[in-house]
């Protein structure tokens, strides 16, 4: 569960029907996803995310609001900065401080079809990013040139500052099984 204690007038965005709890002092809006109907209507039908999040605002003093989303399992929040976001798998995402934006980034056919799907949330900004998966996260930092092979059926999120290939991984019988591998590496 991914709780959030909010100062007066801090806000948070979260995905429809993420919220557990929150306290009375919370005001709640629900908007489109994003600024332009298209940039709503790509990220709910492309991204498999909802067509409407809600901004929590803390009002008359601080306030806690606790989100939790579908998978259970780990959460973690990554720091966005200018120049320097991130590319999550779409079921992925809960959370975001409001100067977070997201966007969908085409994977282009070969990564789509083998790797997470034809699109990827592109997260950028300056704030926080909340996200989880499926069981527990392992974390880890490339250095420049540096390269790591991940089951794309793993990959939960990586810096945008990392190049990635989907290629096959074994014989015939792993390819059915586990279609292809991702290799990262860091821009040097």
């Amino acid at each position: 569960m991914l709780v959030v204690k909010l100062e007066p007038n801090e806000s948070v965005t979260a995905e429809a029907g993420a919220m557990t709890y929150m306290e009375p002092n919370i005001d709640v809006k629900t908007r489109m996803r994003e600024r332009s109907l298209l940039g709503t209507l790509g990220l709910s039908l492309l991204g498999r995310q909802s067509f409407f999040v809600n901004d929590y605002r803390a009002k008359e003093g601080a306030g806690e609001v606790a989100f939790v989303s579908a998978p259970v399992g780990d959460i973690e929040t990554l720091e966005v900065k200018p120049n320097q976001g991130y590319i999550i798998q779409s079921a992925s995402y809960i959370a975001s401080t409001q100067n977070v934006d997201l966007d969908m980034k085409w994977q282009g056919f070969t990564k789509g079809l083998f790797g997470q799907g034809l699109f990827m949330i592109k997260v950028s900004g300056e704030g926080k990013l909340f996200i989880n998966t499926f069981g527990a996260i392992d974390k880890h930092t490339l250095e420049a040139g540096k390269s790591l092979i991940v089951d794309n059926f793993h990959l939960v999120a990586f810096s945008d500052s990392c190049d990635y290939n989907v290629r096959k991984f074994g014989g015939l019988k792993s390819t059915i099984q586990v279609p292809a591998m991702c290799t990262y590496k860091r821009k040097t």
